[in-house]
């Protein structure tokens, strides 16, 4: 199996948001030379708030770009646990109020009841998405594509309803082959073990891991960018 990985090694965080958010500028850029709107997919998780205030601060016509989250979980998006919260407070809150933003929460009691209309909301964002950002677990799951799902279901709709194995709360994911066909995939990986199971993909890969799976069905080079710690 071959993919094409492109990695960029940084020696702290602050410099790792830099060049992601010059990166991440400049794929947006160019795409807006091309088409009337792109789309950007961002992740939850810790690491965000490190690169997306910075990102903020680019100088791009953001009233032409539609962000997206890669995965949410089934809470209030006012809770501290929700993706769209992290979003708002470390992104949205320092760009223009008609930045076009597309939730995945809704107010059905779970997120199995709500796959229709979270599917008809993100009809909306342009495909393919002009770049996707993702994190890595250390058990090598995507978004809130975990070890042991059935990713051959997950091809004829931009979500899926997800109960992983061990977490506090149900989630809703974009698939797979949504996730793949990005125009460009960027991986923000910090801390040793995650590095470390990319290193060991580079070797030999797992199909069993989601992130393996990404790197099977991607449409286009995958850029990785991690600091030395």
């Amino acid at each position: 199996m071959s993919f094409s990985l492109q990695r960029h090694d940084f020696s702290s965080m602050t410099q790792l948001s830099w060049a992601f958010a010059e990166y991440a500028s400049d794929v947006l850029g160019k795409t807006l030379q091309k088409k009337s709107f792109a789309s950007l997919v961002v992740p939850g998780g810790n690491t965000p708030r490190e690169y997306l205030p910075v990102l903020a601060k680019c100088s791009l016509p953001w009233e032409r770009i539609v962000i997206t989250l890669s995965d949410e979980r089934w809470v209030d998006v006012t809770d501290e646990q929700s993706n769209e919260n992290l979003v708002k407070k470390h992104l949205l809150d320092y760009l223009p109020q008609n930045t076009f933003f597309i939730g995945l929460k809704t107010d059905h009691d779970n997120p199995f009841a709500a796959i229709k209309e979270i599917n008809q909301r993100l009809g909306k964002l342009p495909q393919p998405s002009s770049l996707t950002v993702l994190g890595v677990g250390e058990d090598g799951h995507i978004a809130s594509l975990f070890p042991g799902m059935h990713f051959d279901l997950l091809a004829t709709q931009y979500c899926v309803a997800v109960a992983p194995p061990i977490a506090p709360s149900l989630r809703v994911s974009l698939s797979l082959p949504i996730l793949g066909q990005s125009d460009h995939i960027a991986l923000v990986v910090v801390g040793k073990a995650k590095q470390q199971l990319l290193n060991q993909l580079s070797e030999s890969i797992d199909l069993k891991l989601p992130i393996a799976r990404l790197l099977q069905c991607a449409h286009s080079k995958i850029d990785i960018f991690t600091t030395k710690d």
